[in-house]
């Protein structure tokens, strides 16, 4: 994927980490928003693509490029992605190839909630 161009950062996105917290019974696992909201540009996969990652009907997998810095540098699988209403599962985090100063996230979510 190539490097966004001026503008091309569009979306939204804001991160959640989750946090083990007692509630009561036992130590569940609670979300909670992590860091400041980020700009990035949203390329969903097509068809095909879905269909060789074998990935359902019910769901969208999604790249979304953004600035690297120290906070975006930190992230990992185990955090997530909000954009458009929609909780994306982060599945792989890699330098961008065509330029190292963005970072390439490739994300899940649901559309069937």
């Amino acid at each position: 994927m190539a490097a966004p161009r001026a503008g091309e950062l569009t979306r939204v996105v804001r991160f959640e980490r989750a946090t083990l917290v007692d509630d009561g019974l036992g130590m569940v696992e609670r979300w909670a928003p992590h860091g400041r909201s980020q700009r990035a540009k949203r390329t969903d996969l097509s068809d095909g693509e879905r269909w060789r990652a074998a990935e359902i009907g019910a769901s969208v997998t999604t790249r979304f490029v953004l600035k690297r810095t120290a906070f975006t540098a930190d992230l990992t699988p185990k955090d997530r992605l909000t954009c458009d209403g929609l909780s994306f599962g982060i599945s792989g985090i890699r330098e961008l190839a065509a330029d190292p100063r963005f970072l390439e996230l490739t994300c899940t979510a649901r559309t069937d909630r």
